[in-house]
């Protein structure tokens, strides 16, 4: 076997990993991030994570789209993309949703209203 096909499998996860960083810098620029979850290299499936602001964002199911159909045109052993947030549920990725003064909770259990205004 030689050096070469030893590493396809990661040079595969590395292609997906290059993809979503060139891709989709808006991601992480907005305060959210892309992790592969799972990668399936016999059946060419692969699940991505979108985590921090992407869990309450309103544009993520387009940014979902646009990973799924453009990955498969990119890389041609992916046939399959599964891509999911935190925000819709059942999902154990540790996903956040944004928060804003007013809709956190303190540690007293209290809700936070935000800064106080100075008069």
């Amino acid at each position: 076997m030689s050096t070469e096909t030893q590493n396809d499998g990661d040079d595969l996860e590395e292609r997906v990993a290059n993809f979503l960083r060139r891709n989709f810098p808006q991601i992480q620029m907005h305060g959210g991030s892309a992790a592969i979850q799972d990668l399936d290299r016999e059946t060419g499936e692969v699940s991505i994570a979108l985590g921090g602001a992407c869990s309450g964002c309103g544009i993520s199911p387009m940014t979902i789209q646009a990973i799924k159909s453009r990955m498969v045109k990119e890389i041609p052993e992916i046939e399959k993309v599964n891509a999911h947030t935190g925000a819709e549920g059942g999902s154990d990725m540790g996903g956040m949703s944004p928060s804003f003064p007013g809709e956190t909770v303190d540690d007293d259990g209290e809700a936070d209203e935000g800064p106080e205004a100075p008069f």
